[in-house]
């Protein structure tokens, strides 16, 4: 799918209190605003990450630790039955959650994200995500690391706990986002979608938490199955940064596309032009749906004209939109 470069006046860059970039300091301020929601197992009923059509989260791994008597009040799950019949009476199972686990954030801040129309760029958008994960992650015991993808390279920042590594992956990813004024598009751009989906999967051979930051420019066959290599030991989870001037062309005459490679100049004030690009935006939408609804990766829809923190807390939070609302005194 091209991404779409909008004329002078459309961008978010040209708007009046719109934002272009994210700064370090306003990266490392949201630490007070990374709170109300979580990507642990248990999860509001309201939480697309809770219900049966979304990933099973399985959260820190478990360690045992002994095998003792039967004691009122204990989980009847918790019976080693083979135990049971070596021994004579009920015996149980003991364990305890493991400390921390791996969390990777993988970050796009390519040039195709350098886009937006309402409050802020897409790379901000998801600069913002990222930001507000790793300060929560380190905040709930676990360890953060990072995979930032740029129209050259990838960059990783191995996991690490406490605010060290929320402050290591918010600071690649400020040092990404700040570059992008003076990047041009790659023809090898739309490929660091996969190597960063590979590096993941070497990164986090199992039992961690693998997040996807990105409009997924760069989606194939490839990407499918990575995913899929990544879900087979690891849970995964999707925050897809859209804006509303990408699902349907807007009628401002003369408009860049491009693909990375190449670009092409359009009328896109002829109306067949944007019932064709519409079309295609939905089709492209759905096989992203289907990926993820095979694979039971749960998408968090997240759009560049609202608060990142109130989308997170609404789509994954404790308290539903109207209440957030009315604390915050914001529209939902």
């Amino acid at each position: 799918m091209a991404s779409f470069h909008a004329r002078p006046g459309t961008n978010a860059s040209e708007r009046p209190g719109a934002r272009a970039f994210a700064s370090l300091d306003e990266l490392m301020r949201l630490k007070e605003r990374a709170r109300g929601f979580s990507f642990l197992p248990r999860q509001p009923v309201h939480s697309l990450l809770a219900g049966r059509h979304a990933s099973r989260l399985r959260g820190r791994g478990l360690n045992f630790e002994e095998l003792r008597h039967y004691a009122e009040g204990d989980d009847v799950r918790s019976i080693d039955w083979l135990a049971t019949a070596r021994l004579g009476d009920p015996h149980v199972r003991v364990y305890s959650e493991e400390r921390d686990r791996p969390v990777v954030l993988i970050v796009d801040q390519r040039s195709t994200m350098f886009f937006g129309s309402r409050r802020s760029m897409k790379s901000v958008a998801a600069a913002e995500v990222a930001a507000l994960s790793a300060w929560r992650v380190t905040s709930l015991g676990d360890r953060v690391g990072a995979i930032v993808m740029t129209d050259e390279a990838i960059s990783v920042v191995k996991p690490q706990a406490r605010d060290r590594g929320a402050v290591r992956v918010i600071s690649d990813v400020a040092r990404a986002n700040l570059a992008l004024e003076h990047i041009r598009a790659s023809p090898g751009a739309a490929g660091r979608l996969n190597e960063a989906l590979a590096a993941a999967d070497r990164l986090l051979p199992h039992d961690g938490l693998v997040c996807l930051i990105s409009d997924a420019t760069g989606e194939d066959d490839e990407t499918a199955r990575l995913a899929t290599r990544l879900c087979a030991h690891n849970d995964m989870l999707a925050a897809y940064i859209h804006d509303a001037m990408e699902e349907r062309l807007p009628e401002i005459g003369p408009a860049v596309f491009s693909s990375g490679a190449a670009q092409i100049e359009v009328d896109s004030s002829a109306g067949p032009l944007r019932d064709r690009f519409a079309q295609e935006r939905i089709r492209w939408r759905g096989r992203l749906a289907e990926l993820s609804r095979h694979r039971a990766i749960p998408v968090l829809p997240i759009s560049t004209d609202r608060d990142v923190a109130l989308q997170l807390r609404e789509l994954i939070g404790q308290r539903s939109a109207a209440r957030i609302a009315t604390a915050t005194g914001r529209p939902s």
